[in-house]
């Protein structure tokens, strides 16, 4: 996996969500990094990190164990959002003893509908290679459907070619993935696939990616669970309100910092 490593200190890994880069927490790691190793990492199939056809939250825990494998780092904190979000809960699952804190970012450990079918048909039919021209595929991207924000979102895994552009994410791997994405590999958890150390769950108070019926599912695989709620933001939280959301995640891992 690509990544960045800044600051010294107990390691934290950052990781983005769907169509995300490790950019996306950018801000957060800033933060941090005056305390601590922040890692940001490309999932698979984002940014630079390799393309995977088979796409899972066990094969992601593992490649996140094996990421700190390679850092020689025995234990991090971990800290995502929406799919990023999943995949530290599945590392903090899978490998407890690793991890020294889990924050999940306005999402829950359940399976989710489908809900980017409009992202997934209006990236797809993007002309790439007979455009070089940004404002043509912004608006490309919003005559299919696509708001605004989330476009200009979703043009930043644009990459110039000689003859257009390309997709820097593999598109199609993450198209056949996605109900796994959206899904969750933990359904009925086993008594031994529990995380039982500090977690944060964090949500936008206008988003309805966590609500009060997942709390069973919540509590039942992170059963020493906090959760904190910020008013006025949808699921884009750590956008939208980025100084109280730093300023909660980097005094929930410092009150938990060895």
């Amino acid at each position: 996996m690509n990544f960045v490593s800044t600051g010294q200190g107990s390691a934290v890994l950052l990781i983005h969500g769907l169509f995300g880069n490790l950019d996306n927490l950018k801000s957060l790691g800033q933060t941090l990094e005056t305390h601590h190793q922040v890692i940001r990492v490309d999932v698979p199939n984002h940014g630079l990190s390799e393309h995977w056809q088979q796409m899972d939250y066990p094969s992601l825990a593992h490649a996140m164990a094996g990421l700190l494998d390679e850092l020689d780092i025995e234990r991090a904190h971990i800290v995502g959002h929406s799919m990023g979000g999943k995949i530290a809960m599945a590392t903090a699952l899978t490998f407890p003893e690793r991890i020294i804190t889990m924050v999940a970012a306005d999402i829950a450990p359940v399976a989710y509908e489908p809900r980017h079918d409009i992202v997934f048909a209006a990236l797809e039919s993007l002309p790439l290679e007979s455009h070089t021209d940004r404002r043509f595929a912004l608006n490309h991207l919003i005559t299919q459907g696509v708001d605004e924000a989330t476009a200009q979102f979703l043009l930043k895994n644009l990459q110039r070619t000689d003859t257009g552009f390309r997709w820097k994410l593999n598109l199609n791997g993450l198209k056949d993935c996605y109900p796994h994405i959206i899904g969750w590999y933990n359904q009925n958890p086993n008594p031994s696939q529990v995380y039982a150390g500090p977690s944060l769950f964090i949500r936008g108070g206008d988003s309805n990616y966590v609500t009060s019926e997942h709390r069973a599912a919540i509590m039942s695989q992170f059963p020493a669970a906090q959760a904190k709620t910020l008013e006025g933001c949808g699921h884009w939280l750590h956008a939208q309100k980025p100084a109280i959301f730093n300023r909660i995640v980097s005094e929930f891992i410092d009150k938990h910092t060895e």
